[in-house]
């Protein structure tokens, strides 16, 4: 058993949701959201070459040793793992997520009900944002899966690695995955079009070439689910706005406007009693008041105008969801008044962490 075996299934047996392996430094397991160290002993440099090549396809290799990073996801055991390799000062190092092989449905996770909903629209964009680590990938999931249950449609997802690994249900799902299947997230959305697609997930809007080719899925009468580092409804259409050039901006604004569908957001907080964390949603419901507000260019407005009086819709901010996290004593006050800001901070966590 190789070093990386046994730190695979310590992450198991502890529950951990990530591994880092790091030549010069000991392993380090995270736990409920904090880095926790395995020992005291530095790992070697050398050993975890050789553990780590004995994982790779020549491709892999060649990829690793042109650009010094690589994506891939590994299987082990009763576990799936998203990876990144990359180079560092002291040598190698390995950061691993854990992913489950079954896929949790929206009720299983504990999530608003109004996902079923937004799940099950026929067209526009539904984002689902947070911060790195906050559950994004889950939740998705959950969404993809509901559609697989209830719809019979075409579903083509474009990921870096694919995570989740979906079995046709009463959906045709066929999932692509960037370095192996398609070049890039931009190339697998021009083909997808000519795919005869019915619902679209791309894995992360990266770009203003990605970003321009999905809200030109949507409003082809597509359904494209994807995601992106920001936290609320105003980080978000900030943020795709601000990717294209000024002269472009009235145009997305009023496109994104039309085709908008919903933003989720969400941080994951440790629970006050027991292991494990929780999730704390902003949704946003696109009406004709938040459209309009878009096109406008007054998003600003959409937290204290419309969601908060848009409850009977399934909307919700950050804040209410974390205070009500705390009025049924799922957290802490002190845990969730160290998140309540982050909705307003543009993205960030207490931490400093994008």
């Amino acid at each position: 058993m190789t070093l990386l075996d046994s730190l695979f299934e310590l992450m198991e047996e502890k529950n951990a949701s990530d591994l880092h392996v790091s030549a010069g430094s000991p392993p380090y397991l995270r736990v409920d959201g904090d880095l926790v160290v395995v020992g005291s002993i530095a790992i070697d440099g050398v050993q975890l070459k050789r553990d780590i090549d004995e994982l790779l396809s020549e491709k892999q290799k060649e990829g690793f040793k042109r650009s010094g990073a690589l994506d891939f996801a590994l299987d082990f055991k009763s576990r799936r793992y998203r990876c990144n390799l990359f180079s560092h000062l002291k040598g190698i190092a390995l950061a691993a997520r854990a992913i489950p092989t079954n896929i949790q449905s929206i009720d299983q996770l504990g999530l608003p009900p109004v996902l079923k909903k937004i799940a099950m629209v026929r067209s526009g964009l539904i984002l689902v944002t947070g911060v790195t680590g906050s559950g994004k990938s889950t939740t998705l999931a959950a969404m993809l899966d509901h559609i697989n249950t209830h719809r019979r449609e075409h579903v083509i997802t474009i990921e870096d690695p694919i995570e989740f690994i979906h079995n046709d249900k009463k959906c045709l799902i066929n999932q692509r995955e960037l370095g192996t299947h398609t070049l890039s997230f931009s190339n697998a959305l021009r083909e997808a079009l000519r795919e005869d697609p019915d619902v679209i997930l791309v894995g992360e809007m990266r770009d203003l070439d990605t970003i321009s080719l999905a809200l030109r899925a949507a409003a082809t009468g597509h359904l494209v689910f994807s995601t992106l580092h920001t936290m609320g409804t105003v980080n978000t259409v900030n943020r795709i706005i601000n990717v294209f050039p000024p002269e472009e901006q009235n145009h997305i604004r009023a496109l994104l406007a039309d085709v908008i569908s919903a933003v989720i957001s969400q941080v994951l907080l440790r629970r006050a009693r027991g292991v494990g964390r929780v999730a704390a949603m902003s949704i946003m419901v696109a009406t004709p008041a938040v459209r309009n507000l878009i096109r406008r260019g007054q998003a600003h407005q959409i937290p204290g105008t419309v969601m908060d009086n848009g409850k009977e819709r399934g909307m919700q901010t950050l804040r209410s969801a974390i205070q009500d996290l705390i009025r049924k004593r799922e957290v802490s006050e002190e845990e969730g008044l160290s998140y309540m800001s982050l909705e307003d901070m543009g993205g960030y966590s207490p931490d400093g962490t994008e």
